[in-house]
């Protein structure tokens, strides 16, 4: 008898089926003048899991066929194939059926198993609104410089780059590798880019919820609000330490003006979307670390971000701080955390702080001459589906290589889909082993 699978399971084999599909499209020889198939599983999973981690400049190493594969990829990413199959389902007048709309739930996190479809329609206009509306801004800018075709061109890929916290960039003709650095002073691309970052890492559920109850903070979900203040604080908070930490280094030679503008646009970017408007590898090692937390807690759940996201990271925070004041419960907004919320944020995020300290050994063992500081980062930065590099990535083997992919590949759906398998529902024993104390702390 076959067994059937679970969403969960159907959720992880369906990503990797994407990156076989995608890495079969850039060995194809109109993809590039040559590359080898380690680099394209690297490139398709690094553009499959909206990470941003490239073995080769975008602009300078792949055609436009093979750019356009990338794009693609990015975009299935970033919303789901899950949420592109329902999509296309209704629009063929297609019934969905009761397991679907548990795919649903599961791939874009949603609270309930009822207004699925709903909600899929809602993801699919709201984001080719919010990447319309970017790649508008971005087109009249890069116009100018690159001409309107090719300026449009530059304008769609990043907006749908930056929306769904990917981090590729085709501007490699001015500076290989360089990101968004020669537009560091550019107010209207930093903005741009940093609004599309955070709309796409707010997450889909809190979109319904801003749409449906407007500017009433008071009447949203519990997680609308914890999303919404503590991304408001992590890009904040983020954006003061950074300038702190790097205004008399790499941000010396900005006026004041950028200075600002450059430590907000790393403290957003380096929530999963992977782009750059300074030179990361000379940062000081206060600062990297302040970017690998951030990295690490990175955006919100069911949106195109990576991490271990921002409520699992406040409802542990929440947790400990009732732990240390004697509170027999986790409460916020004046609502209460269950225990299986607290589980399920502890698992994520022991489960990550694994597969973080194991690659890192086997990277290690592998290529001890690399610096400690760019491996952590490196590690970070593809759990976390970041996508920014210290520059080691072209240096890494073919073991290090296949750590990174599983790492990027884990961030994508691993976390999520361990925990839930953790999680899941199974046979309940009426009997239970008798309870003994052990030393904690």
């Amino acid at each position: 008898m076959i067994k059937r699978r679970t969403n969960v399971e159907i959720i992880a084999l369906g990503f990797a089926l994407v990156i076989l599909i995608g890495t079969c499209l850039l060995l194809m020889p109109w993809a590039s003048e040559q590359t080898d198939f380690l680099d394209a599983l690297f490139t398709a999973t690094s553009a499959t899991c909206v990470t941003g981690l490239v073995v080769y400049d975008t602009a300078t190493h792949w055609t436009l066929f093979g750019q356009i594969v990338i794009l693609i990829l990015i975009q299935i990413g970033g919303l789901g194939f899950i949420t592109i199959g329902v999509f296309l389902a209704t629009y063929l007048k297609k019934k969905i059926s009761l397991r679907q709309r548990g795919l649903i739930e599961e791939s874009v996190n949603s609270l309930k198993l009822s207004g699925g479809v709903k909600l899929v329609k809602h993801i699919i206009k709201g984001t080719f609104l919010f990447e319309g509306i970017g790649a508008i801004i971005l087109s009249v800018v890069f116009s100018e410089k690159f001409g309107i075709s090719r300026g449009i061109y530059l304008g769609i890929f990043h907006a749908i780059s930056a929306f769904c916290n990917a981090g590729f960039d085709v501007l490699g003709t001015l500076e290989p590798y360089g990101s968004l650095v020669p537009y560091a002073s550019n107010l209207i691309v930093n903005i741009t880019i940093m609004v599309l970052i955070i709309i796409g890492g707010l997450g889909f559920i809190v979109w319904q919820d801003l749409y449906e109850k407007k500017f009433k903070f008071r009447n949203y979900l519990l997680q609308t609000k914890i999303v919404l203040v503590s991304s408001f604080l992590f890009i904040l908070g983020g954006a003061f330490l950074f300038y702190v930490f790097e205004c008399h280094h790499s941000l010396a030679s900005l006026n004041q003006e950028e200075a600002i503008l450059a430590s907000l646009f790393q403290s957003v970017t380096c929530r999963t979307a992977g782009f750059n408007t300074i030179d990361v590898s000379n940062l000081r090692p206060a600062t990297s670390l302040l970017m690998m937390l951030l990295m690490f807690v990175g955006g919100s759940p069911g949106s195109t971000a990576g991490g271990i996201k921002t409520t699992t990271f406040s409802v542990l925070l929440i947790f400990v701080y009732a732990t240390m004041t004697n509170k027999s419960e986790a409460n916020a907004f004046n609502r209460r955390f269950d225990s299986k919320t607290i589980k399920k944020a502890t698992s994520v995020f022991l489960i990550n702080f694994i597969f973080i300290i194991v690659s890192s050994m086997v990277i290690f063992d592998n290529q001890p001459t690399l610096p400690m500081q760019d491996v952590f980062f490196e590690v970070f930065s593809a759990l976390g589906t970041v996508g920014i590099s210290t520059g080691i990535t072209r240096q890494l083997s073919v073991v290090s290589k296949i750590v990174v992919i599983l790492l990027m590949y884990c961030g994508r759906v691993g976390s999520l889909t361990l925990a839930m398998s953790l999680t899941k529902k199974k046979r309940i024993s009426n009997c239970k082993n008798p309870v003994e104390k052990i030393a904690i702390g």
